[in-house]
């Protein structure tokens, strides 16, 4: 049987995926329900609030703006 190469890939630099980390505060009553949809969906509470933030910025309007 032929030997084949095993290929290793550099990995990529943190950060160089596409996401960014950063903080946030949000009110604990906001996060129980994040949690509750968590629990009834199996997302994670990161994955949700991702979808949430995509959903919000497509469809914000700044008043006074055209």
């Amino acid at each position: 049987m032929a030997e084949k190469d095993l290929i290793v890939k550099p990995r990529r630099p943190k950060g160089d995926d596409g996401y960014k980390t950063f903080s946030i505060r949000v009110k604990e009553e906001t996060v129980s329900r994040i949690d509750e949809v968590s629990a009834k969906t199996g997302r994670s509470r990161n994955e949700l609030i991702g979808m949430f933030l995509d959903y919000a910025v497509e469809r914000c309007k700044i008043e006074g703006q055209t």
